[in-house]
């Protein structure tokens, strides 16, 4: 009987194996190679470096710098809060040397998003608007190409793959807040990316570059704020109000099981339960209690503290909120209204 070789040196002088099957290691280097300047070709017009400036006693002066993306023709960009955090405007430079004035439209600390827009033509004929994609179609292995202007290096191009999909990012704000489902990358992102593009293949912006893992933590672990729904609200709303509206309970909590007989009656495996409630909010005005586990919002199932801020918009503010809570093994309703959550 005839058995296959499995010798680490039974493939052709060009790296293909020896039963002919699959690509060549330098026709799969060219695929990879191909794709990643395919990629960069169709985006580095669309990324500017952004010099952020800061009023001072007799004009202004350079407080910090980052990357932004074109997303519309009329001159808004996607950038990162922290990068425009307290600026006074700048000046976003493109890819073909074109250079335009930038405002602050709207910042958003909680999911580190802001919106800035070119009060001038922006660079030459060149500059596109980017196309944003869907990163909740991404998966873990998948190719990334990152786009931006890393210690000012301005046009970098890095690439590597989708690490970890669902991270956690810790944002600021008094009440905190945690960004959910935050794309981890090894493609190389240094100071200076935040703000810019993470494309997947086909060249379409699925993340916005937001925190590098410093020095001694991490090497080559970056971190992107994800492009999908929930993320084109908030451009929407900073494009249209300049801030983004949330309604706040003033509860903390954690995702967890629900007993066999509760998961059949709420028809779900899993709740929020309740750990603490901050004096005299909503949720304690309403009467919600520490270990009660909530497990729906306005009649919408919820299983995680993710689904609960995506829950909690502006329309549900100071308006009367059915919470579906498992108390005391019986699943009952408790009317809560919501105030707005403060910067």
């Amino acid at each position: 009987m005839a058995t296959a070789n499995l010798h680490p040196d039974s493939r052709h002088p060009d790296g293909r194996p020896a039963d002919g099957g699959g690509p060549s290691d330098a026709e799969a280097l060219d695929a990879y190679s191909t794709v990643v300047t395919t990629v960069a070709e169709r985006l580095l017009p669309s990324v500017a470096s952004l010099r952020v400036m800061a009023n001072v006693p007799g004009g202004r002066r350079q407080q910090g710098s980052g990357s932004a993306v074109v997303v519309t023709g009329d001159g808004f960009l996607l950038t990162s809060a922290h990068v425009v955090e307290r600026a006074a405007g700048g000046v976003a430079v493109f890819a073909d040397g074109g250079e335009a004035e930038f405002e602050v439209i709207g910042s958003d600390r909680l999911s580190d998003l802001a919106v800035i827009r070119c009060s001038t033509p922006m660079g030459g004929v060149g500059v596109v608007p980017a196309t944003l994609g869907d990163a909740d179609r991404l998966r873990v292995g998948q190719l990334v190409v990152a786009i931006g202007n890393p210690l000012g290096f301005a046009g970098s191009v890095s690439a590597g793959v989708v690490s970890a999909l669902g991270r956690s990012f810790p944002v600021g704000g008094p009440r905190g807040r945690l960004v959910e489902n935050v794309i981890q990358t090894d493609a190389a992102l240094h100071p200076g990316n935040s703000g810019g593009a993470l494309a997947d293949g086909r060249g379409e912006v699925v993340g916005v570059n937001t925190a590098v893992v410093g020095p001694g933590i991490g090497q080559g672990l970056g971190l992107a704020i994800p492009v999908n729904a929930t993320t084109r609200a908030i451009v929407a709303a900073l494009m249209a109000e300049g801030r983004v509206r949330r309604a706040y309970l003033g509860i903390a909590g954690g995702s967890r099981p629900l007993p066999p007989r509760a998961a059949r009656a709420a028809g779900q495996e899993k709740g929020i339960e309740v750990l603490t409630i901050v004096a005299g909010s909503p949720a304690a005005v309403a009467g919600l209690r520490p270990a009660d586990i909530i497990v729906s919002i306005d009649d919408v199932a919820v299983a995680d503290v993710g689904g609960l801020q995506r829950l909690m918009i502006g329309d549900r503010i100071g308006r009367p909120v059915p919470v579906g809570v498992l108390r005391a093994g019986q699943v009952q309703s408790v009317r809560v209204t919501p105030t707005e959550l403060a910067d």
